[in-house]
């Protein structure tokens, strides 16, 4: 063909460089990586052609042109070593399939963080150990970002950075650090409210006319342990209150405005808890309320939630979350001594300091709360003061008193008998 002469197929479409058709028909893309060439070919020229009998369905030549485009650094570099940090997560992030809604939002939003990041366009092979320790603390220091937020984004780098790793991208994974020995923790550690403070909170709602109707959700939530988004994602059939056990195997929860129901946060999550005679009093009182709602929507084939919306939609944390917020800042108005700030995730770490002070088994207290690691559980045992070790050390003491006197009321008898025979 001479120079400059244009191209068509049987159908007379022009077609662009790099593209020919075979005389069997079928069409082809030539191109080159690191000078050699490579082809895809494809029965059909364009995504609307038909595809003919007979034949193996495949993408048009023209979609194929146009993945081949947007793959074509990684093709020009198979090695990866132009791949940015950002092809680095996303390509991370594209192995993550078989994640919850609520996960792949998290990766969305950490991506969307980075976006912004001179970091995340550098190269992976550039990347020293410096370089990422570095970053993190511009992250804290610069920017602002919490300490949380932190250890979420580096939740994903340091995966990430590994499977590059694992790929023989890089030797060494930059991410492989402790993070408390770089960042200052700014965390609040989060601890559960008094006995005497859970007691006032739960009267006050119980006697305001305004809360009273959350008083049995409020008292749950103190007395179970149990997750906002286990306890919303409840329905009638997880109650089996002929037996007064809550069966626990999933978790409603919001991503964005759609609804999903999921399974527990852990394996662990997975559980049945045991009702109390007032935990049992106040699901009675919630199923008794509920009736029989006029409009009900189906979530991922679930159904019977206890708490619906004015659409027939489940309630979700959010909703009980700014409901404790407005109890609390009434309560606060009332009263001169201000109750600290009391959330749903509140009442569950109030119910675990009140086990532990209660000396249950962590074994056992760590099934009640569905955590997959035992360290979690006892770290609760690490937020009782100065007050429970006091208590703890009395109980002891008395203990050991006990001990004591019962072994000298058992000498005397043999005292007794020893005398007896002295005599005799």
């Amino acid at each position: 063909m001479a120079k400059g002469q244009i191209r068509r197929d049987s159908k007379h479409r022009v077609l662009r460089r790099g593209e020919s058709q075979r005389k069997d028909g079928k069409y082809m893309f030539k191109y080159h990586v690191n000078g050699k060439p490579q082809y895809v070919t494809s029965w059909r020229l364009e995504p609307t052609d038909k595809q003919p009998q007979g034949t193996k369905p495949t993408l048009s030549l023209r979609e194929m042109e146009k993945q081949i485009g947007r793959d074509w650094d990684s093709l020009m570099d198979p090695l990866g070593r132009n791949m940015t940090v950002k092809e680095c997560v996303e390509r991370y992030v594209a192995t993550k399939t078989g994640v919850k809604p609520s996960t792949k939002a998290g990766y969305k939003t950490v991506m969307n963080k980075m976006e912004t990041q001179a970091f995340y366009h550098k190269k992976v092979r550039e990347i020293k150990t410096s370089d990422a320790k570095l970053f993190l603390i511009k992250l804290q220091q610069e920017d602002g970002l919490k300490y949380s937020t932190i250890t979420t984004i580096r939740g994903v780098l340091r995966p990430a950075f590994q499977m590059a790793m694992d790929d023989d991208i890089i030797v060494k994974n930059p991410f492989q650090f402790e993070l408390i020995g770089v960042l200052y923790n700014d965390s609040v550690t989060r601890q559960g409210i008094t006995k005497d403070q859970m007691r006032k909170f739960l009267k006050f709602v119980h006697d305001d006319v305004v809360y009273c109707k959350y008083y049995e959700v409020v008292y749950i939530l103190f007395h179970t342990g149990m997750r906002i988004s286990e306890f919303c994602g409840l329905t009638i059939k997880d109650l089996d209150m002929e037996k007064r056990i809550i069966n626990i195997d999933h978790q409603l929860v919001r991503v964005g405005m759609k609804l999903y129901v999921q399974s527990t946060k852990t394996n662990a999550g997975t559980r049945k808890l045991p009702m109390t005679q007032e935990v049992f009093e106040c699901f009675q009182a919630i199923l008794e309320d509920r009736g029989t709602p006029k409009k009900e929507k189906m979530v991922d084939g679930y159904a019977g939630f206890l708490f619906l919306d004015k659409n027939g939609l489940p309630e979700v944390a959010m909703h009980w979350e700014h409901r404790f917020n407005h109890m609390v800042n009434r309560y606060n108005e009332i009263y001169k001594v201000q109750m600290p700030n009391i959330t749903p995730h509140v009442c569950r770490h109030t119910y675990c300091s009140n086990m532990a002070r209660a000396r249950m088994n962590p074994k056992t207290l760590q099934y009640l709360m569905g955590h997959s690691d035992i360290g979690v559980t006892m770290n609760t045992y690490t937020h009782l003061g100065f007050d429970d070790a006091k208590d703890e050390m009395i109980r002891l003491e008395e203990l050991e008193q006990a001990k004591k006197e019962v072994e000298r009321m058992t000498e005397k008898p043999k005292e007794a008998n020893q005398n007896m025979f002295r005599a005799i």
